[in-house]
């Protein structure tokens, strides 16, 4: 049995779609760590019975809150979903190539710091992209430079707002993400 820890600080549909998808398998998702008081993701994981550790900015930086939080769950792969801080060093090198994140474009273009959700798909269409889609990816010190793992692509339309667009990102985040997550949790 797998083990992993979710990530997230916004509305959790993806936390939501993971831990639905893993139901009965041999990956089970035993925490969801949130930085945010108001998060959905806070709701979802009370119907769903997921436990939750809440947390400040200053306990993720602490030496040892959080990473202690997760070697005594015995997380064995940390996904983000969602999750809109730098993780600090001490997570990523106890999980190097155990963290799996998800990015909505087709890194390298419209990555890092600043860039997600709506800032994205403006973005994408303010520089005339024909396509856009997303990216998941491996986490290491610098946002959305790690190992891409897998890419799905959707046209950009003549017509798309980013509302219209992040629908097609969106549907290709819950299509996809469990799966990948999945298979690549199986080579570790």
């Amino acid at each position: 049995m797998q083990r992993i820890a979710i990530f997230a600080s916004g509305s959790g549909t993806n936390a939501e779609n993971l831990i639905k998808t893993y139901k009965n398998t041999e990956i089970s998702v035993v925490r969801i760590f949130c930085n945010n008081e108001n998060a959905g993701v806070l709701e979802r994981a009370k119907r769903l019975q997921i436990p939750v550790t809440l947390f400040k900015k200053a306990d993720l930086w602490d030496d040892k809150v959080i990473y202690n939080a997760l070697i005594s769950e015995k997380i064995d792969c940390i996904v983000l979903a969602g999750f809109m801080m730098l993780l600090p060093q001490n997570i990523i090198d106890a999980y190097r190539d155990k963290i799996v994140n998800i990015h909505p474009s087709l890194l390298p273009k419209y990555g890092g710091k600043g860039m997600y959700g709506h800032h994205v798909h403006e973005a994408v269409l303010a520089n005339d992209e024909k396509e856009s889609g997303i990216t998941i990816h491996l986490v290491n010190e610098i946002y959305d430079s790690g190992e891409i793992l897998f890419q799905a692509k959707c046209p950009v339309l003549e017509n798309d707002t980013p509302d219209s667009l992040a629908t097609r990102v969106h549907a290709l985040e819950y299509e996809y993400y469990p799966k990948v997550v999945a298979d690549y949790i199986k080579t570790l």
